[in-house]
């Protein structure tokens, strides 16, 4: 059976004059002239890559797609259009990235987060609605370290990835320390598994080691500024994370450190050094 958007082992059945005819006496695919290897003949095996080719027919190459069927891939967009984008997934056709199929609106050379499908006219077709395709992790335990993709930036939960290209994980926003785009690899950490499987990823190191680091970025920055900034224990949230990189509560156990040293003292919408 020949498998639509998957790499497959397929026979020659026929050889003619503008290329070879794959698969058996049931179902047949044309491998075009240019790609058939050279000396192949009737009876060979070849592994080849099955799509449709500008006139919907099924059409076999021996090139190598940049995703496919029920995979996830980041792919550069190389035309927007008024029915969607056309993303470059390595092959002589573009694969369209439907309008409804997008979660923001695209441009020219961006690379996006897409999943390969098969529509309703059974056409290969790409969405960003990566999430739909994720599962629950089986047998990821804390600390444990992992890369993910960045595949939706909710600015009220967090940021959403799909780790190792196959589960669902999420960044929390009050633990990211700086902004993200989509399609990026973030390299992290499981902080905690949930009960339904989802992983709750953390991108900074755990609390102890990062203290040290980041008092003395803030040391650094108070250096850097004539020993005063104007952040405290009442300033706002993001500004903090916008200045520093790193959350308010990250912010304060740093500065509470250096309180405790007696290198800076702290007001509600400053920090000084000492001395």
């Amino acid at each position: 059976m020949i498998k639509l958007g998957e790499t497959q082992e397929l026979k020659i059945e026929k050889v003619v004059a503008f290329g070879v005819y794959l698969g058996d006496e049931e179902q047949h695919v044309l491998l075009p002239r240019k790609e058939v290897p050279e000396g192949a003949k009737s009876g060979d095996v070849l592994e080849v890559f099955v799509y449709r080719d500008s006139d919907d027919r099924l059409i076999a190459t021996t090139r190598t797609p940049l995703v496919r069927l029920g995979q996830m891939a980041v792919l550069k967009v190389k035309q927007v259009t008024r029915i969607g984008a056309f993303l470059d997934w390595g092959l002589e056709k573009d694969l369209l990235l439907p309008y409804k199929e997008q979660t923001e609106k695209l441009h020219e050379g961006q690379m996006v987060p897409v999943v390969l499908y098969i529509d309703k006219s059974d056409r290969l077709a790409a969405t960003m609605h990566v999430y739909r395709y994720l599962t629950s992790a089986p047998g990821y335990a804390k600390d444990r370290l992992v890369e993910g993709t960045v595949i939706q930036i909710n600015p009220q939960m967090g940021v959403f990835l799909a780790v190792d290209g196959r589960y669902f994980g999420m960044i929390p926003m009050q633990e990211t320390t700086r902004k993200y785009a989509l399609g990026e690899q973030v390299h992290g950490r499981v902080a905690r598994v949930r009960e339904d499987g989802k992983l709750v990823i953390a991108v900074r190191e755990k609390a102890w080691q990062a203290m040290g680091k980041d008092a003395e970025k803030i040391l650094e920055l108070l250096q850097k500024n004539g020993g005063r900034l104007p952040y405290g224990d009442k300033s706002d949230p993001e500004k903090i994370r916008e200045t520093f990189a790193m959350s308010k509560a990250e912010f304060k156990r740093a500065a509470g450190h250096l309180l405790k040293e007696g290198k800076i003292q702290i007001g509600p919408y400053e920090i000084r050094t000492v001395g």
